[in-house]
């Protein structure tokens, strides 16, 4: 099907691009934005705290349920440099698409992971419904946490900002 051509649909389509490649892999979209060497950077360093944290099989045994085991062999003081590179490498990926123009952009994604950090940090002792979700699900769970509050932090911020300037 072709579409007709539009620069406001494109430039989010890039922006949406970046964001789930960044998803997929800290560094992909960077290179995506012609970033070669930041990019090669940020997965080089990804890899890095992945290997040291255990993360891979973190997420396995996470995938099948073996929560428990999960947290036994989930490396806390690696694990917990991730939500900060992981977010900052998809802010700064959002940025280089042509996001976050607007004053304050960032702190959703900051806040995000401050919440996803804090998660982490409770991931082998708290339990939702008499659920212990471990150090994988409970950290996902806690990333809208960081998403709403640091909207709500950006919204303060900005009508504070515009109400002292008026």
């Amino acid at each position: 099907m072709n579409y007709p051509k539009n620069e406001i649909v494109e430039d989010k389509s890039k922006v949406l691009e970046a964001i789930f490649w960044s998803i997929a892999l800290p560094g992909f979209a960077q290179i995506l934005n012609g970033k070669i060497i930041k990019g090669f950077l940020f997965i080089v360093i990804e890899i890095f705290i992945n290997v040291k944290s255990n993360f891979n099989e973190v997420i396995y045994l996470s995938f099948h349920g073996r929560i428990e085991e999960a947290i036994i062999q989930t490396d806390y003081q690696w694990l917990m440099f991730y939500p900060c590179l992981y977010m900052f490498v998809m802010w700064d990926a959002f940025k280089d698409a042509g996001g976050g123009k607007e004053p304050y952009a960032f702190i959703p994604f900051a806040f995000s992971a401050f919440s996803v950090t804090i998660g982490l940090i409770y991931s082998s002792t708290f339990e939702i419904g008499g659920v212990l979700l471990g150090s994988m699900w409970l950290p996902i769970l806690f990333l809208p946490i960081g998403i709403v509050f640091g909207k709500l932090i950006r919204s303060i911020v900005l009508k504070n900002f515009y109400s002292q300037r008026g």
